[in-house]
This record gives structure tokens, sequence and C-alpha cells, in this order.
């Protein structure tokens, strides 16, 4: 047995740490945090100082007792959890649980996973810093009795199965509320003048009217004032100007700008991140600072001296502006900043070359440049035209890297040829285009991370689980509307002449962008008008301060809990016993058939209309489709629900009719049911379009060859083109013809798909019907019948025992007989079960 034994959380962390150390240190993986509050029951003795009740998940059994026993045999134990809160209460429980003897345990942090900072935290170790527990303790206490309190209520006042928590609440809340700010938004037309001029040398540049036209008569007899004027410069100011680089990157704007240029999903950069972090190329990656240490910053020096020149050097310190910025010392940044480029799986390598440049510029010269505004003046009326260019005089940062950014409207200034004062220019043309104000946006995944962390909620760990946890829970979905066109005009004088021309644009898509769903709007509405406190921005990031002061060893966290939950709970008690039941109910009008009332509300399988009130013992319900919802449907629409089922006749002997379901509208021929295309109203669908639609399907599914005297069909679905064969459907790739698939590309597709099925089974104990088969994402699945348990990648799914996945399986079995929403924590991801 090595003398040392040093414990980490994660098995590539393990590998890349273990290459440093020599044969004295065995490295080996916790697999995160190895206790936790129980699943089942709240956990937090709130009598007694809010005391909680960790317990060893059952999948980590045995994982503890191989670590205590190895723990028994070193001389030191070195605990090596990351450096920021939770990697503390990492150590903590680790010591706990193991019970690991003070003498004999040192507790060390590194940023980087490299030879030379793993031997300088081995030559200073410190022990367990306690304030960091206790701040990681008060805000998992914290959140856990907001959870626990909160869902109930939702439960009884709104809908079963539904939750709540602090900053999710929040979340929720501003995408709620900027949606209603684009619903209430009513946009204004006014019409933009550009022009374009030709100077003496003959040279073409534009210019603008600094100022708009509100009708499109004004527009027109500004163009008409026109009519043969003379143009000259009458002004031109050239002077310098300079473009500085952005800090290097912290979580928030590291996740920004994946968004921006490489379009990762929030949850996606940090899966990249934690793997460039624990191959060792990349620093910590979740901090608030942009801070770098005089070692990388010289470094960075050395390396930009050496590719690009000592004038493209300048060193400089960054000073961070986030509220409690404390969580690590440094800036993401390369390991080594002489490895321009790693050789890795693609989207890890696009990763890592935005953190070298970011990096890498950020300690560069700044970019000078020279800007030119021009003034245009005419001799039939007083209105001025301005153009504006620049030219780049030395890249300086430029030459490694520019800062996306979210602007949509934001223009590029161009080149202008060389103007002097009082020159003479003619024009080629003046266009006047109507124009509309433009509703605010509604928020990415970046641009949620961005206006949480100015409100100072939540911290760099939280941000891509909350938004996933949101999105996981349908309060909020990603649009997929590709936007509608909408005329405008654009009236144009070239020579003596002006003409006018009707042009057309997409507007108002909504494509990537965070919308909140109908139940969103509900609960964030039950919740605000219950619990603004909780709900408050200014509350939720003062109990973020308050968790830091904990972290600085400022406050007690017991002290802050107890304040906390005063306010709390007897609000709790009172919405709980007093306020009414929430359904988003609106009332649209009268059905003009039977004189009854019609309304939308939230029902038990999501939002539907309803003709007649409640105490109507024939009231009729239909409902709603995917793309409508609660807030904005009108009575016509629906009133058009109604309409449905409807008979559109027969075809081959079967009546075909047109209906709306749960999974959107749909055509049903005998037995078989074919979703409309998206956008598509049933209404409008005839007979002759359902037999297009039936014809388009029974020739999708019409076999295209046979694997073993069993059909093969093809299809295409959510991921692309792919074959059905024995109830396995198997994507088809760019490699392939889709077309026109021979029999030995469905041989060599079927082959391949069951040799990776053999490769992703880890174990498979067939006397009990169990397997354990890999899955996306580097998890991995349990599979007993109708059971399915995904396990958190943290577990060391080889090594599991058919007793602990017994277990696990007798666990998840009555809470899915129940019809609970949770699944047992045992390592397993908490995941909602929809009910089809």
């Amino acid at each position: 047995m090595a003398k040392n034994l040093v414990i980490v959380e994660s098995p590539a962390k393990a590998k890349t740490i273990e290459k440093f150390l020599g044969k004295d240190y065995r490295v080996e993986s916790s697999y995160g945090h190895i206790a936790d509050l129980p699943s089942k029951e709240i956990g937090v003795d709130v009598a007694n100082g809010f005391k909680p009740k960790y317990e060893v998940s059952a999948d980590k059994k045995a994982l503890v007792k191989k670590l205590k026993d190895l723990s028994k045999s070193a001389e030191t134990v070195w605990l090596a959890s990351d450096e920021d809160r939770e990697g503390e209460a990492i150590a903590w429980h680790l010591a706990e649980e193991l019970k690991l003897d003070q003498k004999k345990t040192k507790r060390i942090v590194f940023h980087e996973i490299t030879k030379s900072a793993i031997q300088k935290a081995i030559e200073n170790p410190r022990g367990i810093d306690y304030n960091l527990v206790n701040a990681q303790q008060a805000r998992r206490v914290l959140d856990r009795l907001v959870g626990y309190e909160l869902s109930p209520v939702l439960w009884k006042k709104v809908k079963t199965g539904l939750s709540a928590g602090r900053v999710q609440s929040v979340s929720v809340r501003l995408i709620v509320e900027r949606e209603r700010e684009i619903q209430n938004f009513k946009a204004e037309a006014s019409y933009t003048v550009t022009a374009e001029f030709v100077n003496e040398a003959g040279k073409s540049f534009k210019a603008r009217l600094p100022k708009n036209f509100n009708t499109k008569e004004e527009a027109q007899d500004f163009l008409n004032k026109n009519i043969g004027s003379i143009y000259k410069v009458s002004d031109l100011e050239t002077k310098p100007a300079k473009k500085s680089p952005a800090a290097p990157f912290t979580t928030s704007t590291l996740q920004q700008e994946a968004a921006r240029k490489l379009y990762f999903p929030v949850g996606v950069t940090m899966m990249l991140a934690q793997r460039l972090y624990e191959a060792g190329l990349i620093t910590y990656m979740r901090t608030d600072s942009v801070n770098l240490s005089q070692e990388a910053m010289a470094a960075a020096e050395e390396e930009i001296i050496r590719s690009y020149g000592k004038e493209f050097s300048r060193p400089r310190n960054y000073a961070t502006k986030s509220k409690g910025a404390q969580e690590a010392h440094e800036a993401i940044r390369p390991t080594d900043m002489t490895r321009h480029t790693v050789n890795i799986d693609r989207d890890q390598a696009r990763l890592y070359d935005l953190i070298w440049k970011r990096t890498v510029a950020s300690q560069m010269s700044d970019a000078q440049l020279e800007r030119t505004n021009v003034k245009i003046v005419a001799n039939n009326h007083n209105e001025v035209f301005a153009a504006s260019g620049e030219v780049l005089l030395f890249e300086g940062f430029l030459k490694v890297y520019l800062e996306g950014n979210d602007d949509e409207d934001t223009e590029q200034e161009g080149m202008l040829p060389a103007l002097r004062v009082n020159e003479q220019l003619r024009n080629n043309y003046i266009t006047a285009t109507e124009r509309f104000s433009r509703p605010p946006a509604r928020y990415t995944e970046a641009s949620l991370v961005k206006k949480l962390e100015e409100l100072g909620i939540g911290r760099p760990s939280t941000y891509a689980p909350t938004i996933s946890t949101i999105i996981n829970r349908n309060y909020v979905e990603k649009g997929s509307f590709e936007g509608q066109e909408r005329k405008y005009r654009q009236l144009t004088l070239k020579g003596a002449l002006v003409s006018e021309q009707e042009l057309a644009e997409n507007v108002g898509s909504d494509k990537g962008k965070l919308i909140p769903t109908d139940i969103g709007i509900i609960v964030n509405d039950f919740l605000v008008n219950h619990f603004e406190s909780i709900l408050d921005y200014n509350f939720t990031a003062k109990v973020e301060q308050d968790f830091d002061e904990i972290a600085s060893g400022n406050e007690d966290w017991t002290k802050m809990m107890k304040d906390f939950y005063g306010h709390f709970h007897p609000v709790v008690k009172d919405v709980e016993k007093n306020a009414e039941r929430e359904s988003g109910e609106r009332i649209l009008g009268t059905d003009p058939k039977t004189g009854k009332q019609v309304s939308v509300r939230l029902g038990k399988f999501g939002p539907m209309a309803q003709i007649g009130d409640a105490d109507d013992e024939e009231k009729q319900f239909a409902s709603l489709m995917p793309e409508q919802n609660i807030g904005t449907i009108t009575l016509d629409e629906a009133l058009g629900l109604f309409q449905l089922p409807k008979n559109l006749g027969t075809h081959k002997g079967e009546e075909v009719e047109v209906n709306n379901g749960r999974f959107g509208p749909y055509v049903r021929f005998g037995k078989m049911f074919i979703s409309l295309p998206k956008g598509e109203d049933p209404l409008d669908v005839t007979l002759e379009r359902a037999k297009q639609l039936i014809d388009e399907k029974e020739q999708a599914d019409a076999p295209i060859g046979y694997y073993e005297e069993l059909p093969v069909q093809k299809g295409v679905g959510r991921f692309g083109p792919f074959i059905k064969w024995n109830n396995m459907f198997i994507n088809v790739s760019k490699k392939y013809n889709f077309k026109n698939l021979s029999q030995a590309d469905i041989e060599e597709l079927i082959e391949d798909k069951l040799q990776k099925d053999q490769d992703r089974v880890i174990h498979n104990w067939e006397d009990e019907g169990i397997r354990v088969e890999k899955a996306r994402w580097g998890r991995s699945v349990i599979l007993k019948g109708k059971i399915k348990i995904e396990l958190n990648k943290d577990v060391d799914a080889a090594n599991l025992t058919l007793d602990q996945v017994k277990q696990m399986i007798e666990a998840k079995a009555p809470a899915k007989a129940a019809g609970k929403k949770t699944a047992v924590k045992a390592g397993i991801k908490k995941t909602a079960v929809k009910k089809k």
C-alpha cells in the first residue's frame, strides 16, 4: 500500500494527478459527494439549530468502505477536492464519514491540474475551512427548506407534481416578466433615411439622416426636397481611437461567449470545461475572478512576444466587478500558454481555443484606430447627413480575438474614402425605409446568466443547473418559431423620380430563446402574489451576500437560517390555509351557440378551453394547441377548438378525422395516427390534404428491405434520418445516401448498431432481467423491465454489485408505483416522470 492516499472528486481528475505523483501516492476518486441530505424526507432538524441529517447513498456505501480501508493503511490522507464551497464540503464529508485522524489528514487545493500546482499544494497543506463548509451547508439547507415547504403548497393550490426553488423561481420570474413586456409592446413605425454619395474621385459611400420621419408623407416630402439638390462635405473630423481587450473569462462570461460564438448551451459549456480542467488543460472553471497570477501573466507575455512581437504585448491586471467574487483565485485560463490548440474532442478543442484566445488577448496591446465623422449638407434643405468610418492602424489584440455582442442591432462601421471639407458630392440615391420599433429581446441561456449575475443572484456553480431545472420542469421551453413575414414600404429617390415598393422581412423568430410555458406563468404569478419576498430580486441577492459573509467567517449560518425561516414559515402556513386555488383562468366571452361562458385555464392534462362554468353539468372541454397559450388565445381561436374532432369523410373504406390531442393536432385513419406538420391548422385540413398525409405516411412506413426476415422501414425524426428494424431505431449518418439505401447499407447499419449495443452493456444479469448500460453524456442507466434508473456520471457503474443495483431498483419501484415525481437519491438524477 502507498504511504499517501489522495482523494479527489472525479476519476478523470484522479488519472491526471496520478501522472504527476510518484509511486508513494495512490489517487482515488470519491465520485462527487459521498453524503447528502436524504431524498425521501426533509432531512433538516429545524427545532435543533437547523441541524442537517446527512446520509451515505446506497450506491456509495461500497466506495466509502473501500476509501475507509485505504485511509487506515495510509500514513497521510490528502483531501484534494475542488477549492470552492462544494469542494470544501466534500472534503469535510470525507473526513467525517471515513473517520479520518486529524493528525494524518491534510487538505490541499489547486486551481489547475499541473505538476507544479500539485507539488506546490502538497508543500502548502491546510486544514478544512469550516467557514466554506458552513456556507455550503447554509445554501443546501435553505434551498431544501424552500423546496420542501413551497412545493406542497403548489400541489394543493395549482397542480400536483410541481416544485419551487429559491433561484429557479426567480429565474422564471425574469423570463415571465420579459414575456409580458413583449406581449404589451406596441410596435411603432417610422422611416429611416439612407443615402449613397460619390466623391470627386469616384468612390462611393453611405450616409444616414440622424432623424427618422414618423409618417410616409413626411418621408416623401423630404425626398422631394432633395430633387435637384447639390451636396457637399460641410465638416470632417478625424481623431484617433482605441479598443481595449476584454478581461479573461469568468464562469459567466465563458458561458455567454461560448453561446454567442460556438452556440453551446450553458450546461454543455460547463461539461466541456470540466473535462478540459480534469485533463489539466485549463484552470478551475467555476470562478467569479478575472485575476491572472503573476506566473500566468509572465507566460502570456513571453508567448505573445514569441508569436506576434514585442509591440503586441501589454501585461494588464483586471478588477473583478462581480459582488462576492471569492469562489476561486484566478480567471479561467490555459495552464500552458504555449499550447495554442489541443488535439482532442472537437467541441472541447473549440472551447479551449476560445479560452486561449481570450486569455492571450487580455494581455495584448490596444488596437489603434482612426475614426472619421463626416457631415454632408444640401442646398435645398437644412437636414444634415452623417457618415462615420474607421481605419485600423494597429491590430493589437484584434490579431487574436474580438469579444462577441448580444445586441442584434449593432452595425459595424466600415471604411470611408478620402474626403475633404467643401468637396462636392454626387448623390446616387436616397431611400426612406419603413422600420418598426422592436420589443425587448427574449432571454437566451447566456443573456439570462448575464442578468442573474448583474442582479447578484446565484453563483458560478448555480447558473447551468438552474437553467436545466426550469427547462426540465416545463416552466420554460426553448422557442422553435421561425418567425413570420411582415410587409414594409420603401421610398427611393433616384434622379428626379421618387418610386415606392413593398418589401417583406421575417420578424418574431424566437428560435432558441427562453419562453415561459402556461404552467410556468401560473406558478410564477401564484408565487409572486403570495411569496413576494422569496421572489424579490433584492432579497435573493441579499441571501447570496449572506452566504458570502458566512464563507468569510463574518456571519453565523444558523442565525441566518433562523432569521430567514422565522419570516418564511408563517407565510407558508398562511398561504396553505387561506389562499385560493390558482388555475390561471381567463374568461374570454360567450359562446354564440349556447350563450354559455367560454374560458381557458390549466387543467389536469395541461392548458384547456371550457364552455360552461364550474356548476354546469354539460360543460365541454378542449385542449389548447401546442402553439397556443392561456394568456393570448382569443375567443374565436378557443371556439375553433370545439369543432374538433372533425369527420373529413372516408378513404379506402376507413373513416378519416382530424383532431387535437395532448401531443398536438393529428389525422386519424383507421388505427393510423399522423401528426400534422408544425403550424398547420387542423380546421383547415381537407379530405384531399388528409389523403396526401396518409399516402406519405404509408409510403414512409413501407419496408425498404429485410434483415433476418424482419422488415426494415425508414423515416426522419428529431435527430435526423433513421431506419427501424425489430423495434430498434438506428440513425443514418451523412455518409449514406438516405434516399437510396442499398441492402448492404441496411446490413451494415443494423450490424454496427447491434455491436454498439453489445459494447454498451456494462453488466447483464440475465437471470434477474437486469442490465447496466453506458448511456449518453458519460452517464449510465440501470434497466429492469419498464424501470429505468439514470445514474449520476460520478457513479462507478463498472464496480456496482448486483446487491447494490437491486437496492436502487427496490427504492425506485415503490416511488414509480405510487406515481411520485422524484427518483431516490442513490446517485440517481432527479427527473420528473411525465404522464403519457
